[in-house]
């Protein structure tokens, strides 16, 4: 597992050990920012099923401003500092160890990108869109990227949130949401 492009590029990030987390390979991880490529120069991010905290690394490593990871498991959570330091992205990250939608619940930051990656079948994908848009922590043109299996579907969400295009990689998909905004930005 590796940082693909942007200033750690290259960088090779620690694993974990075990199969509790599941890292998005390299070929979705790749499609997936080339997607949203144009998106992420000076944007605030939220990595909210961290893991090893890849994805936020990736953003960051590719101009991303900040990244917010959130894990509630004591060892990702070290593990999502350590690759932070590896990267040396220690003065634009943060890691929040606690649970996701209590995290979501209180949080008081807006974000421009928020990637949701939790385990699949868990029921946590619908249960963070429905508290992600009923919080409304995304800002005016706002992106949620969900990584999910083929035979998930997104939940109706409620305006200004959207649901947009899918991407399939083999068993993998992921679905682009959108929050609404003003014509300016």
């Amino acid at each position: 597992m590796r940082i693909i492009t942007g200033s750690a590029r290259g960088r090779k990030l620690k694993e974990p050990k075990g199969m509790d987390t599941r890292p998005t390979t390299d070929k979705v991880k790749e499609g997936l920012f080339n997607i949203i490529q144009f998106e992420l120069e000076g944007r605030r991010v939220l990595d909210l099923f961290a893991g090893t905290g890849q994805l936020g690394l990736e953003a960051l490593s590719r101009g991303a401003e900040h990244c917010t990871f959130v894990d509630q498991r004591r060892e990702a959570a070290a593990l999502v500092r350590e690759n932070i330091r590896l990267c040396r992205f220690e003065d634009r990250a943060r890691v929040a160890q606690e649970e996701s939608l209590s995290f979501l619940s209180l949080c008081r930051e807006k974000f421009d990108i928020v990637f949701l990656d939790p385990p699949y079948a868990s029921g946590l994908l619908e249960k963070s869109l429905e508290s992600l848009t009923r919080f409304d922590i995304l800002r005016e043109h706002g992106i949620i990227v969900c990584e999910s299996g083929t035979d998930w579907s997104v939940p109706t969400l409620t305006p200004p949130y959207e649901a947009g295009r899918e991407y399939r990689y083999g068993q993998i998909k992921l679905t682009v949401c959108r929050r609404a905004g003003s014509v300016s930005r």
